[in-house]
């Protein structure tokens, strides 16, 4: 979710906090001792490939007001959930993290990202659901695609495409489905053949930074403490986190009006509430945490082209703390447990 917390603070951040890219000359962020121009400045990107035309949802299965084209519907529903919604989420949300899960299993290399989007929308299908993503609104086009697909530098929000996985990238796979008038929203990060050990670092730290947000999702604390817990770990182990995007509320709307900062915000001092569901999806960085925008309006990249990871879960706060929602049928085919 971009972030759309009203105010001017976003201007205020100290500039010391903001990633610098390094001159051709000078050592590159990654920490490898070689100029930048002969490391990163010099490595491939990730690039635009041919999108295919949108896929159709059969009229039996019940959509969300923009499936058709429709706007999103906005309204004040609650943060804290009645127990009927919350039995309804928690079964969306589970089917939601077997899709992942089985999603993940796909990455490998030659594999596009076409392909899983192929695979996620029929499993959506097949299970009676709506892929949320599909046609969702934007400052642009709507989402062409029924999931998102972000390879290395993508931080969130890429369109799946025809460009083949290649060995060595990571590829953050994010789902919603639309079933039973809930979403459930879960996503995580891949490996794709030989990854090299910096990006199993800053997976591994991305996967600890959502554990770390979560153990402070706790009833009486403010939701500020969600953001600091993550940006402590994070940048304590030399990595950077994204502000450009937030966690959200969620519920019978793909996205509420709650927001969860993953680095402390001092504004953000709502007190978390037992009953209350939303997401928490740290999305950590190698170098600079400054967001690019590719002309598509959707896939946002880091703006040095470093490495970026992401792990998502919808959250059930109940009296004693955090309840993930979004744990697969098999907890042993989740990225979240087999790191």
């Amino acid at each position: 979710m971009r972030l759309s917390l009203a105010g001017s603070w976003t201007t205020q951040l100290d500039s010391d906090l903001m990633g610098v890219l390094p001159k051709a000359n000078e050592n590159c962020w990654c920490g490898s001792n070689k100029k930048f121009k002969r490391c990163h400045k010099s490595k491939k990107t990730v690039s635009p490939g041919h999108i295919t035309p949108q896929r159709s949802v059969p009229d039996t299965i019940t959509k969300p007001t923009w499936a058709d084209g429709g706007t999103v519907e906005r309204w004040d529903e609650p943060q804290v959930k009645s127990p009927e919604i919350i039995e309804r989420m928690r079964l969306t949300a589970v089917e939601a993290a077997d899709t992942l899960a089985y999603l993940g299993s796909l990455c490998k290399p030659g594999v596009t990202t076409e392909e899983i989007d192929v695979a996620c929308h029929t499993m959506a299908i097949e299970k009676e659901s709506y892929p949320s993503p599909l046609n969702y609104p934007g400052a642009l086009d709507p989402f062409p695609k029924s999931v998102c697909t972000s390879v290395n530098e993508v931080i969130c929000h890429g369109i799946p495409d025809d460009r083949e996985l290649e060995d060595g990238d990571i590829i953050n796979i994010d789902v919603t489905l639309f079933k039973r008038g809930v979403h459930g929203d879960t996503n995580a990060t891949f490996f794709v053949g030989d990854v090299d050990e910096l990006s199993k670092e800053l997976t591994i730290v991305t996967r600890d930074c959502l554990r770390y947000g979560i153990d402070a999702a706790k009833p009486g604390q403010p939701i500020n403490a969600i953001g600091r817990a993550i940006q402590n770990h994070a940048e304590a182990k030399g990595f950077g986190v994204v502000r450009d995007f937030v966690g959200h509320g969620i519920g019978e709307q793909f996205h509420t009006d709650l927001q969860i900062c993953h680095y402390y915000h001092p504004g953000l001092t709502d007190i978390i509430e037992p009953g209350m569901t939303f997401t928490i999806e740290p999305m950590i960085t190698t170098g600079s945490w400054r967001a690019d925008m590719w002309n598509d309006g959707w896939t946002a990249t880091t703006a040095d082209c470093s490495r970026t990871a992401q792990f998502e879960h919808t959250l059930l706060i109940e009296d004693d703390g955090a309840v993930i929602l979004t744990e697969p049928t098999d907890t042993s085919t989740h990225p979240y447990w087999a790191l």
